[in-house]
């Protein structure tokens, strides 16, 4: 997929959304704060999301077996006696998760808990969706044939380009930010 989605106003600079085929889990690839355990993989039809589930995984092994009550008796267990916040995941598809931070964690993250724990899960789920996107900003370049003056045309050349962006919302508004970069560059050059 590549989809042109915003062209400058004077149309010689354009920007696009490409699927990135190439990328990462961000579970494996960042550091992130959150702690996940995966409840249920749907008989191993997917992956567990963390391996180790996190400094609470030997709790939850204790509650498990109790399907209707163990994600709440878990989820206050966290709360009360460690300061965790828990959130759950139960995307159409993917494993049923719980993503916790830990007190002393969540003590300087300059945002709330809730918050950041439901970015890194909407990122991971970006990821396990495919819904992963890199933008390529791109400037019509003019050509004249030397040899015939009358001939003429235009191509679109590759400027800038990043990849990795989690989330179609976020990776638009990162490729509009490029475009209006490149096109206020163009303004003070001219």
């Amino acid at each position: 997929m590549s989809e042109t989605i915003s062209t400058s106003t004077d149309g010689r600079l354009r920007v696009r959304l490409v699927h990135d085929e190439y990328a990462t889990n961000p579970r494996e690839d960042f550091d992130h704060l959150a702690h996940v355990i995966t409840i249920d993989t749907h008989l191993g039809h997917y992956a567990p999301v963390d391996q180790d589930g996190g400094p609470l995984a030997e709790a939850w092994e204790r509650v498990s077996w109790n399907r209707w009550q163990g994600i709440d008796i878990f989820t206050r267990w966290a709360r009360i006696f460690h300061g965790a916040i828990v959130i759950e995941s139960r995307p159409a598809r993917g494993p049923v998760s719980l993503w916790y931070l830990m007190r002393d964690d969540a003590e300087d993250l300059g945002m709330l808990p809730e918050a950041y724990l439901d970015t890194e899960r909407a990122e991971y789920e970006a990821w396990a969706e495919g819904d992963v996107y890199g933008y390529i900003v791109e400037e019509a370049v003019d050509w004249v044939r030397t040899d015939d003056q009358g001939a003429a045309m235009t191509t679109w050349e590759e400027i800038d380009a990043s990849w990795g962006h989690y989330g179609f919302t976020w990776a638009a508004a990162e490729a509009e930010r490029a475009l209006t970069r490149h096109a206020s560059r163009r303004l003070v050059a001219a």
